[in-house]
C-alpha cells in the first residue's frame, strides 16, 4: 500500500463527516438537545483528524501521480492550495468542537455561542471541501475536468 492508496482511504471522510456532523449539529440546536450536540462535536473533531491524515498522505500520494501520463502539475498545485486552507478551517472547527464539548460538560452558558461558531465554520468548510474533493477528483478523472 502506497500513500496514494493511503490518501484515497482517508480523505474521504473530511467531507463527508463535515455534512453529516453539521446537519447532526443543526438538528441539536433546533431541539435544544445537549447530548445530539455533542455526538456532532465528536465528529468534527474526527473530521479534523482525518483532515491531518488527508494533508499527512497528500505529499506522498502526489510523488506517486505527479509523473503519470495526462496528469498535470497545475492541477496537483491547485488541489493542494485548496486543502491546506481546508485543513486549517477544519483544524478550527475542531478546536472550537473539543470548546463546546467542555463547556456543555461544565454547563457554561457561552456554549450557545460556540456551537454558532461551529455552525459558521462547519458551513465554510462544506463549501471549501467541495472545491477541494472536485479538485482532487479531477486529478485522474479527466472525464470531469
Amino acid at each position: 500500500m502506497n500513500d496514494a492508496h493511503l490518501h484515497l482511504l482517508v480523505n474521504h471522510f473530511p467531507i463527508i463527516g463535515t455534512i453529516f456532523a453539521f446537519g447532526i449539529l443543526a438538528t441539536a440546536m433546533l431541539l435544544k438537545n445537549t447530548t445530539i450536540k455533542n455526538v456532532a462535536y465528536v465528529l468534527f473533531v474526527l473530521v479534523a483528524i482525518f483532515g491531518a491524515l488527508s494533508m499527512a498522505t497528500g505529499e506522498g500520494a502526489e510523488e506517486v501521480v505527479e509523473e503519470l501520463p495526462a496528469i498535470g502539475h497545475q492541477i496537483i498545485h491547485e488541489h493542494e492550495e485548496l486543502a491546506e486552507k481546508l485543513a486549517i478551517l477544519l483544524y478550527a472547527l475542531g478546536g472550537f468542537s473539543v470548546l463546546g464539548l467542555y463547556l456543555n460538560f461544565k454547563k457554561n452558558s457561552k456554549e450557545t455561542l460556540i456551537s454558532f461558531i461551529v455552525l459558521v465554520l462547519a458551513v465554510s468548510s462544506i463549501f471549501l471541501a467541495q472545491k477541494v474533493g472536485t479538485s482532487g477528483g479531477e486529478i485522474r478523472h479527466t472525464e470531469i475536468r
